[in-house]
């Protein structure tokens, strides 16, 4: 299943002020809002992957910064530890256990990736079609489908709850469904420029670009 883990990531004004506002906007006004009003985030983050037939595969946890646009640094802790970072130009995915690391560009991993609705690209509706995705389970949702045949992803959806960031919930080209739940949210924290800086460890096989 890492290699799916690969697919998802490499391929991501305060609640006063926009509660008027979102209380009657649709899923994309959200996601909008979101990103006008967001410039970092951390969080802690649960992710569930069910198979075609709805059994479910893998179960990981771990913590999550983002810092618009395009840095991000997903760490997994449990049951197995992996990084991805992407430090703006390039997107590094560390797998201790191999002592490998996988490099991309950029510009070649993020077009239509679950990890470009997160980093906010400005880019965002020439890479994705929105809908609102209405309310379900308390959230309010959009659906964002890639426009990019080749993503490797069916849809996307992001859930809010107000204007917060709840979940995120994804289809992949296999029929594998995706389940991410944020909790321990900070929007706009102070993030240490050295958490997108990935340097190879001594000895590590790195492949890619």
């Amino acid at each position: 299943m890492r290699s799916f883990l690969n697919t998802l990531l490499l391929a991501f004004s305060s609640a006063s002020m926009l509660a008027p506002a979102l209380a009657q906007a649709d899923g994309p006004e959200r996601l909008k809002a979101f990103y006008q009003n967001t410039v970092g985030l951390k969080a802690q983050f649960k992710q569930t992957v069910s198979d075609a037939q709805g059994r479910k595969v893998q179960e990981v946890t771990g913590d999550m910064q983002l810092q618009r646009p395009g840095k991000f640094r997903w760490d997994y802790q449990k049951p197995y530890v992996q990084q991805i970072v992407g430090d703006g130009q390039k997107v590094w995915l560390y797998d201790p256990e191999l002592n490998q690391v996988t490099v991309r560009s950029l510009s070649k991993a993020i077009g239509s990736s679950p990890a470009a609705m997160l980093a906010g690209s400005k880019e965002m509706e020439k890479s994705f079609a929105l809908q609102d995705g209405g309310n379900q389970g308390g959230l309010e949702w959009v659906k964002a489908t890639p426009r990019e045949k080749e993503s490797g992803f069916e849809q996307i959806m992001i859930g809010f709850k107000g204007d917060q960031l709840a979940q995120m919930e994804l289809l992949d080209s296999f029929g594998h469904r995706t389940l991410i739940e944020f909790s321990q949210i900070e929007r706009n924290p102070t993030l240490a420029a050295q958490a997108f800086r990935f340097v190879p460890p001594a000895g590590a096989d790195v492949v890619g670009e």
